[in-house]
């Protein structure tokens, strides 16, 4: 006891110097310059050493070995197939629908069933991606890759979204508008945006082409494209049920919003080609507003919000050909580094289609440089596109090399 009072008189002198040396105004700017450096410091080393430790981390072999036992299926997990009676075959609508199911069960291709059933053991099953079949309820916790928490946290907000918001999103504050339909008075052009007070006409008239005011504005993209989930916007109202019916059946609703949608592509250097498909380009001012978009990614979440709104209010089918361009410009012509992983993470699962998304991933994997970090998929998936991507090439040369041989025939 008698050496700590000592230690304690002793530091209370050297802190009464110190405050002798030195007024409180020059103390005050020691620390804070101290503190600053202290987590320059550290922001610094976070950014040297998480490269380094994920990619430690993508070459340890976090499957363990279950040995040559394969995993078998259950009963109550194989499909079921309808049995036909002996009196449903000999009766004439009942051999006209046997002969159908035949039919069906021909043409139906065998992907559905064996190449895209995936075991819970798999590096990177997600069990958030209804994409892949598996073959028996997960087990326990399984670590993730470098990476994978991300990637899943964002595949169970999706998910949430593409099943129509099953698990409810909580308000922040109450919808005081929740029975006048505001977001749909809004689009038919009888209230304005709250707080920016902006009618949709306006929106589409005054706000086309401002790229400053689009990008510095955070209030209105709540109103241009309204979710079952809230933003940042605490004036603006969350869709209902009966309001989404009601706009779907609204021809001058589903007009705006697509003006709504063409006025962010041109936000974001992008242009609608095709109104029926929603197939789009890139617009003339391109590099400018690419440039913008990498910078500012916060826009990601717009995009996002974007994509879900379109699905939800009837415009699903432009949601496959968006994505697609964001993944041809960031994976095969290397524009946007910086939001590839949001197209990966986000824009890809906000696809509602189930075979859009397949067909994008599979793209995606294809065009991916580092195969070995590619974990948007099951291993054993990835493992078959390998496969067919080899067969393919092989099937592409073996024409040429026919063609070689004949004309070294011709030429003897």
């Amino acid at each position: 006891m008698q050496s700590v009072s000592l230690l304690c008189y002793f530091v209370k002198l050297l802190v009464r110097l110190f405050v002798a040396m030195f007024n409180f105004s020059r103390l005050y700017s020691a620390y804070e310059w101290f503190r600053r450096a202290l987590c320059f410091c550290w922001r610094f080393t976070k950014r040297i050493f998480n490269p380094i430790c994920g990619y430690l981390l993508l070459r340890i072999p976090w499957r363990k070995d279950t040995g040559s036992k394969e995993l078998g299926v259950n009963a109550q997990d194989r499909p079921t197939e309808r049995r036909f009676s002996d009196q449903d075959v000999h009766s004439p609508e009942g051999q006209h629908e046997a002969a159908s199911h035949r039919e069906l069960t021909c043409k139906r291709p065998r992907f559905e069933e064996d190449e895209y059933r995936v075991e819970p053991t798999d590096e990177l099953y997600c069990g958030h991606d209804p994409r892949w079949k598996t073959e028996e309820p997960q087990r326990g916790k399984r670590p993730a890759a470098y990476n994978y928490n991300r990637f899943e946290n964002a595949a169970k907000d999706m998910q949430n979204y593409r099943h129509d918001y099953p698990s409810p999103v909580r308000q922040k504050r109450r919808n005081k508008f929740s029975d006048t339909k505001p977001n749909l008075q809004f689009y038919l052009g009888m209230t304005c945006s709250v707080p920016d007070g902006v009618y949709i006409g306006s929106f589409h008239k005054d706000w086309y082409g401002q790229y400053n005011k689009l990008e510095s504005v955070h209030s209105y993209i709540q109103w241009l494209f309204p979710l079952q989930e809230p933003g940042m916007n605490y004036e603006a109202t969350t869709l209902t049920k009966e309001e989404i019916t009601d706009f779907r059946q609204s021809d001058t609703a589903k007009a705006n919003l697509v003006k709504s949608y063409k006025l962010m592509l041109d936000f974001y250097g992008i242009e609608l080609c095709d109104e029926e498909t929603g197939e789009v380009k890139r617009a003339s001012n391109w590099r400018d507003r690419f440039n913008n978009l990498n910078s500012r990614l916060h826009n990601n979440l717009r995009i996002t919000r974007i994509l879900k709104c379109l699905g939800t209010l009837g415009y699903r089918h432009y949601q496959a050909p968006l994505v697609r361009f964001f993944l041809e410009e960031t994976l095969v012509h290397g524009q946007l580094p910086d939001v590839k992983i949001s197209v990966l993470n986000y824009f890809v699962f906000g696809v509602l289609d189930k075979r859009e998304r397949r067909s994008l991933i599979k793209f995606a994997y294809v065009h991916y440089d580092r195969k070995e970090e590619f974990i948007w998929c099951p291993k054993k998936i990835q493992m078959i596109w390998s496969q067919q991507g080899m067969e393919g090439r092989k099937e592409a040369c073996e024409p040429d090399l026919n063609r070689v041989s004949r004309s070294q025939d011709e030429e003897y």
